[in-house]
């Protein structure tokens, strides 16, 4: 094994991080919205209906608001991923497996800029 590190070019770094900054800042807008579907008490005006349709109206509300809260999990971790990755690109260690120590191939850190394995090591997971 040489002691060649091999990285990405200033170049190619400033492209990811592009990438990165994009990405976080749709990921931010939309999790703002998510936040702002489930914490978004306001009446959807069902106190002129029958009973029996107000509880199902609120059945669906409270429905609504879990797959909300769990998609804002999601984005939160996505977001926290994109930060971690803007991290590795101000340490230089950006775009490096940290399994086989290779390069990511540069077409899919486009598609996962937050990706921290290669395909050959992410399948032989």
């Amino acid at each position: 094994m040489s002691d060649v590190k091999i990285k990405y070019s200033e170049e190619d770094l400033k492209e990811f991080r592009q990438i990165i900054e994009k990405k976080m800042k749709k990921a931010q807008e939309d999790l703002d919205l998510l936040k702002s579907a489930y914490k978004n008490d306001a009446d959807n005006g069902t106190d002129d209906t029958s009973p029996s349709f107000k509880s199902f109206d609120e059945g669906s509300d409270v429905m609504n608001k879990e797959a909300n809260v769990q998609l804002a999990i999601r984005q939160e971790k996505f977001i926290r991923d994109l930060k971690n990755a803007m991290q590795r690109i101000e340490n230089g260690t950006y775009g490096v497996c940290r399994v086989t120590g290779k390069l990511i191939q540069k077409e899919r850190l486009k598609l996962v800029p937050h990706a921290t394995l290669s395909i050959e090591a992410k399948r032989s997971q």
